[in-house]
């Protein structure tokens, strides 16, 4: 049986052959005509010389390349890119670290080992392209100082004659990286398609502490900001196709983005591979080439922190990334207050103490007709329990007793909540501020406090808070309350100190000085009003 199918074979191969060279011999390959670089760099190596005169038949294939990663450094990133695909393998930011001090590691954003993972990786639907070809490229190593500008270029042509050019820019001093992606059409066919760029986002969270942290994509589209997180993905893949001005990757502090240049992203899909991890594919709009023509689609990049500012210079409303919630109409600008106070005090501690007592004096105001109304209400109250207890059996006759008995003294008995409700929105947009700065990581405030966005290590300042809580609310009137609901209220101070041990201790110290300030406040008006 083994020997028939060996004859088989053999006599199939011969058949082919005979076939192939004497009956139907191929058809001549068309050349191909190519546009002259615009960098004259991109010439720099003798294999760049297909990028000019067309496929000679000393040019290496994709297949004989060997894979060679390319090492980008600017002032602000360490980046490696690899020919195979044209792709990003490494970005290390070099300004900001894992750990507080020295010996911390710096940033990884993307990094990774095995190719399959690699980022930026150009795919297309419609036209033959491979992804995981391996590239020419016109530097071995770029360095770039602040005021620099440089082109790194991939190149590969496909079997068919279609030539691919990827050129990524930086700058030296920018997160940015603006990426052009030419396809040039050396076939005899029309091409028509979707070119596309991969996006592999990791699984694991940079932080062990993951309790405020936040992981997954996020996109701008249609005016809004879509966040899908890795576990959300399990009900099945996200699509979005309408009005897109960006896409990527982010954590609590860092952001991995495409953005779209003259409308090109036209599609992101957004699923969950069998490994766990985050694909996000990005469609850009679809091309339509004759042979002999070049189409060209462009896109920016940015691999950086978010930074209110940083995120706002790169346009396209990136820095709607940082999403301070209801309230961001407020909390931005406390952002900025905060960084302005920095520049004069270089303490972000001191920065958020001097915004605490800034709010505190501009709603004394309120804070004051708030106390006010709620001593008045407590003074009522041996008359609202003889009315009570008159009209115990009629509801009605009571309720209109005792809004005679607030006519007649002049109280509001929303007075003591409407002045704080104003304040409610203020503090959530301080809170929310505080939470996701990164203005906030690693920063020192004295002593034993050497990260305002982690928590206090010796607990020190989530006590103390508690303690001035349950000063303030031994001293705030309980008009209204009866004595369970007042001993419930004495409980808070002990529920927030929990909460807050593990709270930024940036977040603790604003709680902490808005306690000690609110018991001053409480103390004068107590006195003013005895």
């Amino acid at each position: 049986m083994e020997k028939r199918a060996l004859l088989a074979v053999v006599l199939s191969i011969a058949v082919f052959y005979v076939f192939s060279t004497y009956i139907n011999p191929p058809a001549p390959k068309p050349s191909v005509k190519v546009v002259q670089q615009r960098s004259s760099s991109a010439l720099s190596s003798p294999q760049q010389a297909v990028a000019v005169s067309g496929v000679s038949s000393s040019t290496p294939t994709p297949t004989t390349l060997a894979v060679k990663e390319i090492r980008v450094e600017t002032d602000l990133y360490r980046a490696t890119f690899s020919t195979k695909g044209g792709s990003l393998k490494r970005m290390v930011l070099k300004n900001y670290r894992e750990n507080v001090g020295a010996g911390g590691k710096e940033i990884t954003l993307v990094g990774e080992e095995s190719p399959d993972n690699y980022s930026l990786i150009t795919d297309a639907k419609g036209i033959a392209l491979d992804p995981s070809a391996i590239y020419n490229v016109n530097a071995e190593e770029i360095t770039l100082s602040r005021g620099d500008k440089k082109e790194l270029l991939f190149s590969w042509i496909s079997p068919q004659g279609i030539m691919v050019r990827k050129s990524y820019t930086f700058q030296g001093d920018s997160y940015g990286i603006m990426l052009t992606q030419r396809l040039q059409n050396g076939s005899a066919a029309r091409q028509e398609g979707t070119i596309s760029l991969l996006l592999n986002n990791p699984s694991i969270p940079r932080n062990n502490d993951t309790r405020f942290e936040q992981m997954g994509g996020v996109t701008f589209t249609d005016s809004s900001l879509k966040i899908d997180l890795i576990k959300d993905l399990a009900k099945g893949p996200k699509q979005y196709d309408k009005s897109i001005l960006w896409t990527g990757f982010d954590d609590k502090y860092f952001l991995s983005a495409v953005l779209a240049v003259n409308n090109d992203i036209s599609q992101v899909a957004i699923a969950k591979n069998p490994a766990g991890r985050e694909i996000t594919t990005v469609s850009l709009a679809p091309v339509s080439v004759n042979p002999g023509q070049e189409v060209s689609r462009e896109v920016k990049l940015y691999f950086g922190p978010k930074d209110l500012e940083i995120l706002k210079a790169q346009g396209n409303d990136l820095e709607r990334a940082i999403d301070l919630g209801w309230f961001s109409a407020l909390a931005k600008p406390l952002l900025h207050v905060l960084k302005f106070l920095y520049g004069y005090v270089h303490n972000y501690g001191i920065a958020i103490i001097i915004v605490t007592v800034v709010l505190k004096v501009l709603f004394f105001p309120l804070t004051y007709k708030s106390y006010k109304s709620m001593k008045d209400m407590q003074k009522l109250q041996p008359k609202m329990a003889a009315l009570k207890e008159k009209f115990k059996n009629d509801r009605d006759a009571m309720n209109k007793a005792v809004m005679e008995l607030y006519k007649t003294h002049k109280v509001n008995p929303m007075g003591g909540c409407f002045p704080m409700v104003v304040q409610i929105p203020v503090f959530f947009a301080l809170y929310k501020s505080l939470m996701f700065s990164i203005e906030l990581r690693h920063a020192p405030f004295f002593f034993w406090i050497m990260d305002l966005s982690g928590k206090d290590p010796y607990y020190v300042t989530p006590l103390i808070m508690g303690v001035t809580m349950f000063i303030q609310q031994k001293m705030t009137p309980n008009a209204g309350m009866d004595p369970t609901q007042a001993k419930m209220m004495l409980m808070l101070p002990v529920v927030f100190t929990f909460m807050f041990l593990s709270f930024p201790s940036g977040l603790v110290l604003y709680w902490l000085v808005n306690n000690i300030l609110t018991i001053g406040q409480q103390y004068y008006i107590n006195k003013q009003l005895a």
